[in-house]
């Protein structure tokens, strides 16, 4: 049995405190038409802004939508109304994240747990190779493929022949300050 559908919920409210007012959506479906994943997607972007209004919690913390946005911006873009939809799909893994929920995309969870914590360990920029080594023994813990990881070696060599990866982390960022303010904001 769904949930009946309330006009108002904490999910919206929370939106709504967190600089991320969903309500000014008027479901043009702009975000959905431009996204590029919506093929792997269970709710597309515009029924996952529209459901948090709606008060659909369960709905939209446990559909799989939230964890297969790659945070491209291209709907964020494209929204008439300036709604920062990227932000709201990644507010809403943080919130899942809080809540302890099971996560349809625990391998995706994982990597984003990994990134948020290099880019905090960075001072603000994520070390690739870093993320890279820590994902690929997280993967190779659950069951190792020498495959994958032969074609991750060849790539990651590829990609450093021409200075796409650097092995060390890059030059600390000039405003620090306020990428501690952001980090200690997605915390909270």
């Amino acid at each position: 049995m769904d949930t009946p559908l309330r006009p108002s919920s904490i999910l919206a409210e929370k939106l709504a405190q967190g600089n991320l007012p969903a309500s000014a959506c008027y479901q043009c479906k702009k975000c959905s038409g431009g996204c590029p994943l919506t093929f792997a997607m269970d709710l597309l972007p515009h029924q996952v802004i529209l459901l948090s209004l709606l008060g659909q919690e369960d709905k939209v913390l446990s559909a799989n939508t939230i964890w297969v946005c790659s945070a491209c911006e291209t709907c964020t873009t494209r929204c008439p109304n300036g709604i920062d939809i990227a932000g709201v799909m990644d507010w809403l893994k943080e919130e899942n994240l809080k809540r302890g929920r099971t996560v349809p995309q625990p391998e995706v969870a994982t990597f984003h747990r990994y990134f948020l914590e290099s880019i905090k360990a960075g001072g603000g920029r994520a070390s690739e190779a870093t993320l890279v080594r820590r994902f690929t023994l997280f993967k190779m813990r659950r069951k190792f493929d020498f495959q994958e990881l032969k074609e991750n070696m060849k790539l990651g060599w590829r990609l450093f022949k021409r200075g796409r990866l650097r092995l060390l982390g890059s030059h600390a960022p000039k405003k620090q300050a306020e990428i501690k303010e952001l980090l200690r904001l997605i915390k909270s």
